[in-house]
This record gives structure tokens, C-alpha cells and sequence, in this order.
């Protein structure tokens, strides 16, 4: 009798904390869709074309809203030292936001061409194209209406994938050839998110395909990204003219506030008495990777109050670095947080900018019958 009572006694306390546990999985999973913007600030149609919000989730809790207006991350939930979720994505939570403050990018898939090309204009098998100057006196990112804001075709085959596709006509924004792109957004089981990009040309071309994600691994609120600690793989830049065309020149970083190679604050430098520094307003300057085999990581964050850890891989040569500098507080982002002055950081994995003008930059030419893929992977550790 008396085991018969420890048993049906162990029996019950099995079931008390197998309960105890839904029930805080059910708590968390209730406070984490709290943390996520709603879909209805996101559904609308445009053009003819439904835009959504779209969840996906990691198999150790990371989890990510993503919209298929310009195939922007919105959120990125993420776990910190302390256990607590933070959202380290700068953004809104509604549609609206994102379409008032177009010019600033939060989030976005960039294309055709990712960055800057001198003058809207370049030369390919001897014939010149221009394009939409939207920001003089150069074109940026796609021009008058590139990728960030179109409603893209989207599938989700799992909880923790998101595929985006569109077609872009030929010469639309001046581009030849018609380019068919797809997009992959996975949340893996590694608290990353991996973006694969994939195109393919009838006509010769130029691609370069980024996205505009901005971070703040401290989450929303949280004041100027200046004490996080930054380190990036790169013993070497591409400076730029006062337009922030690149020179042509590729020049190491050693000796100038570019040189991340040994982790520093962000903010040690940002404002020094350099030229350079001066053009970008601070950080917003493409660096010439060491290594880009997505195998070991380009650049590595620390935020200074989660201890939340940011490391990115890619597979592109370059990644531009970009300090918020033009953040003016014009906009309520999500929690009701302005987007003040360098309060988030980008790492726009890329090739370099105005390379159909470079000729000694790596080659942004897509053939067709040569398809481009690239894949970058922004992964998360906890201090």
C-alpha cells in the first residue's frame, strides 16, 4: 500500500511539473506575440497586390515578423543574457510607418542594385544606361522605386521559412534584362536568421542584393548604439568622394577610425577630426572583406546593456557600415520610440558600391544562363 502511494504520489508530481511547464510555455508564448507587431497594421493592398505580416519561428524561441512590402524584417525576438526577449530590429509596426519613412529604408530587401551608382548612370557592352537620381547627384539603392518597395510574391512553407519572389521587367528603373529574384527567409535552429538571394538575368545585367536590416541589440528604447562593441574582418575600405562615390581606391584601415580589426565602442571615433568621417557623417563606408565563405564571421557585436551578441556571415565581398547618421527623430517606431539619431546600426552585406563604374571592383555583371546566389546569416549568441 505504501508504494502504491509513493508511485501514484510520483505520478502526480510528474503531472504538477509537466503542468507548471505548459503553463509557462503558454506565458511565454503569450508575452512574446505581444512583443510582435499585429498583422492588422500590415494588410492592405497595393497595386492589385496583398501585403501581409508573416511570423516565423526558430526551434529555441527566436522568432521574426517579416512583410512582403519590400520584404522588410519588422521584428527579430531574440533571448538575453538575462532571459529576457528583446527585439533588436529598429522599425514600425504597421505599414504606414514604413512607407513615410521610404527614404530611410528600415528593413528592406535592396535592388537592383544595392548602394550607390555615380551620376544614375552606367556602361555595358558599350551601351550607356541611366537611371532615376534619387540622390544627388547619384542613384541609390534601386532608384525612384526599387525593391524596398514592391509587394513580393510570398510562400511559407514552414513555421521558420519565408520565400519572397519577384519580377523585375526589363528596364525597369533603367536596368536591363528581366530579373527574376528570390529571397529566402530562414529562422534556424542556431538563433540566426539566414537570408539566401538567387537571381537570374535573360540579358546581361547588373545585380547587387542587400538588406537594410537595422539593429540595436540593447532593444527599442534603449538610447544610441554608441557603446556597442564592434569588430570587423577587414584589414582594408573602399574611401569615397564627398558624394559617397567610391574613389576607386581600396586602402587599409590601419591608422584611421576605420580600423575595427581589434574590437572598439562604435562611438570611440565616429565624430573624429577625418575627412572620411566627415563625408559619411560618421560610419557609412564599405569594407573589403578578408574572408567571405560565410564560414567564419565578417563582423562581431556586443550590445553593452543585454550582452546580446551579433556575429554576420556572408558570402559577399563587402559589407557597409552604417551609424544611423541620418536618424532624425522624424518618426514613432514601434514602442512609440523616435528613430533618433544613431540609435541602430546596419551591416548591408554587399558588393561595392558603383561597381558597374569600378573596373578594379569585383564584377556585379549577372550573365544569363549564370544564375547569382549569395547568402548572409545574422547570428545571435548570449555574452
Amino acid at each position: 500500500m505504501g508504494l502504491l502511494l509513493a508511485v501514484s504520489a510520483g505520478i502526480l508530481a510528474s503531472c504538477n511539473t509537466n503542468q507548471a511547464k505548459n503553463n509557462a510555455t503558454m506565458t511565454d508564448s503569450i508575452a512574446i506575440s505581444k512583443m510582435l507587431p499585429a498583422e492588422s497594421g500590415f494588410e492592405q493592398t497595393i497595386d492589385g497586390k496583398q501585403v501581409k505580416l508573416y511570423y516565423l519561428k526558430g526551434k529555441n524561441g527566436m522568432q521574426a515578423a517579416i512583410t512582403n512590402y519590400g520584404g522588410r524584417v519588422v521584428s527579430l525576438l531574440v533571448k538575453s543574457q538575462a532571459g529576457n526577449m528583446i527585439d533588436v530590429i529598429a522599425g514600425f509596426d504597421n505599414l504606414k510607418g514604413y512607407q513615410e519613412s521610404s527614404s530611410n529604408y528600415y528593413g528592406a530587401l535592396i535592388g537592383r542594385y544595392g548602394n550607390r551608382i555615380a551620376n544614375g548612370k552606367f556602361k555595358l557592352d558599350g551601351k550607356e544606361y541611366s537611371m532615376f537620381i534619387n540622390n544627388a547627384p547619384n542613384t541609390l539603392h534601386g532608384g525612384k522605386v526599387g525593391f524596398d518597395s514592391k509587394v513580393w510574391d510570398a510562400v511559407q512553407p514552414n513555421e521558420h521559412t519565408l520565400e519572397l519572389t519577384y519580377h523585375s521587367a526589363d528596364m525597369e528603373e533603367g536596368f536591363p534584362g528581366n530579373l527574376d529574384v528570390k529571397v529566402t527567409y530562414v529562422v534556424t535552429r542556431y538563433n540566426s536568421l539566414e537570408i539566401t538571394y538567387e537571381a537570374k538575368t535573360d540579358k546581361p545585367t547588373v545585380v547587387n542584393l542587400t538588406n537594410h536590416a537595422y539593429f540595436n541589440l540593447n532593444g527599442p528604447g534603449s538610447g544610441t548604439i554608441l557603446k556597442h562593441i564592434m569588430q570587423i574582418n577587414a584589414d582594408d575600405y573602399t574611401p569615397v568622394n564627398k558624394d559617397l562615390i567610391p574613389t576607386g581606391k581600396i586602402e587599409s584601415v590601419k591608422g584611421t577610425p576605420f580600423d575595427f580589426r581589434a574590437p572598439l565602442p562604435i562611438g570611440d571615433r565616429i565624430d573624429a577630426d577625418n575627412e572620411q568621417i566627415k563625408f559619411g557623417h560618421g560610419y557609412d563606408h564599405n569594407y573589403v572583406l578578408n574572408n567571405h565563405n560565410a564560414q567564419i564571421p565578417v563582423a562581431t557585436v556586443i550590445g553593452d546593456k543585454t550582452g546580446l551578441i551579433l556575429k554576420v556571415f556572408t558570402t559577399q565581398p563587402g559589407v557597409q557600415f552604417y551609424t544611423g547618421n541620418f536618424m532624425e527623430g522624424k518618426f514613432k517606431m514601434k514602442g512609440g520610440f523616435p528613430d533618433a539619431h544613431r540609435t541602430a546600426f546596419c551591416l548591408e552585406t554587399q558588393h561595392f558600391p558603383d561597381s558597374p563604374n569600378q573596373p578594379t571592383f569585383p564584377s556585379t555583371v549577372l550573365e544569363p544562363g549564370k544564375p547569382f546566389k549569395s547568402i548572409t546569416l545574422y547570428q545571435f549568441e548570449k555574452k
